[in-house]
């Protein structure tokens, strides 16, 4: 056991707790450390077509970026495709492939196939030998895909699903640092698409319990200096105008 005594200061912010974190690591005690996996993205397949999930936060390292960035990208008519990792790779990923899916579509006269798609983005993300950094699921009306966590069954309806997508996305919202904000829901079925950006605000902001303007005083001045500043203006002068008979 020991103790540690901080003297008492006149005014200003409390940094006790940061001393005695760090005092207590020199001690031996391990700091817990907060989780950061990165985004949830998540896509089932119901008996009518295919629910995908996606949270909507964009970090930085541990610098929350964007609070309600996009991460269900379009692709055709038929195919959504949910975008994990950076996300500039992954806007720029699936466009192209969206881009391609349209060019063979008109050469074809037919819509494409979620298999098609699927082989395009598999060949060109093995191109770069992981230098790409896009971990995706696609997601489409003709592509049966694998079976999602214990909650998913083969005839699970629609309003089924999609609970289970958005406590999925949920439960990255709340237990992971990369993952946050909202959720967004994508349904695909046979013939129609419905994107419900923003379906559920999982992480709804506080209500403000009091004012967060401190008062004059609140930090401690250590010193003050004074610089006198001399104004000096200038003044345009324009220049004599010389008329000519």
């Amino acid at each position: 056991m020991f103790s540690v005594t901080y003297p008492e200061t006149a005014s200003g912010f409390s940094f006790e707790n940061c001393r005695r974190n760090a005092l207590l690591e020199t001690k031996g005690l391990s700091i817990p450390k907060a989780t950061k996996t990165g985004t949830t993205i998540v896509g089932i397949t119901y008996k009518d077509g295919v629910i995908l999930g996606a949270d909507t936060r964009a970090t930085e390292d541990t610098t929350v970026a964007d609070k309600n960035c996009e991460k269900i990208h379009y692709l055709a008519s038929n195919m959504y495709c949910c975008g994990a990792g950076t996300a500039a790779d992954t806007e720029t990923t699936t466009q192209m492939i969206s881009s391609q899916l349209e060019l063979h579509q008109l050469y074809t006269g037919r819509v494409c196939r979620v298999a098609t798609a699927n082989q395009m983005l598999k060949q060109y993300l093995f191109r770069y030998q992981g230098y790409i950094g896009a971990a995706l699921i696609l997601g489409g009306v003709d592509l049966a895909m694998a079976v999602f966590e214990s909650g998913w069954n083969k005839d699970i309806d629609e309003e089924a699903g999609i609970k289970l997508v958005r406590d999925a996305i949920a439960a990255g919202v709340f237990n992971d640092l990369g993952s946050g904000s909202n959720i967004d829901v994508c349904i695909i079925r046979k013939g129609s698409t419905d994107y419900r950006r923003t379906y559920d605000e999982a992480n709804k902001k506080g209500v403000r319990q009091q004012s967060y303007r401190y008062p004059r005083g609140t930090t401690r001045v250590l010193s003050t200096k004074v610089l006198d500043v001399e104004e000096v203006s200038v003044q345009r002068v324009e220049p004599e105008r010389m008329d000519t008979a």
